[in-house]
């Protein structure tokens, strides 16, 4: 794992806090720990299927890719 990669987009996304703080517009993300355990599940199981090569590549079956 790159660690200036992770700083870069720690930093951006403090950043991007800042900036929808001080517009006073809500978040793009969900505001309560457990809305935070769902992305990192999701990480996780998009993980999971990459690392065992399972999965459907639905942009080639719709000829978009």
């Amino acid at each position: 794992m790159n660690t200036t990669l992770v700083v870069a987009a720690l930093l951006v996304g403090v950043a991007t806090g800042v900036v929808f703080a001080g517009l006073r517009v809500p978040l793009p993300a969900p505001p309560s720990l457990p809305g935070v355990v769902g992305i990192i599940g999701i990480y996780i199981g998009y993980r999971v299927v990459e690392a065992t090569g399972l999965g459907f590549d639905l942009l080639g079956w719709l000829g978009l890719g």
